[in-house]
């Protein structure tokens, strides 16, 4: 179970877009997320007029490995790690690390 989740904000902490701030657009299977605006490659695309596909350069978001980034604290305006704490009617929710509020309002 992965602590950062689909349309969460996020820093990155390394690599060239470090202090980059975006949302996830997905989470994959191999432990990495592809955030908007993030590690932006370009990609030749050849054209296809069957699936409506103009040829040229486009630019693609490109995965980044899960631990390179940190879920964004509005509180705080900083990057922080996150926990798991059970609350008193039995549900899991995650918690920053730093002050201990629910990430999941």
């Amino acid at each position: 179970m992965s602590k950062i989740h689909k349309g969460d904000q996020v820093v990155l902490n390394t690599g060239k877009d470090k202090g980059k701030r975006g949302t996830v657009l997905r989470v994959l299977d191999s432990g990495h997320v592809v955030v908007e605006g993030v590690n932006v490659a370009k990609k030749h695309a050849k054209p296809n007029p069957m699936k409506g596909i103009a040829g040229g350069i486009i630019n693609i978001e490109m995965p980044v490995d899960i631990s390179n980034v940190a879920l964004f604290n509005s509180a705080t305006q900083k990057a922080d790690r996150v926990g798991y704490k059970t609350l008193k009617d039995g549900r899991k929710v995650r918690v920053f690390k730093s002050n201990g509020e629910a990430v999941d309002a």
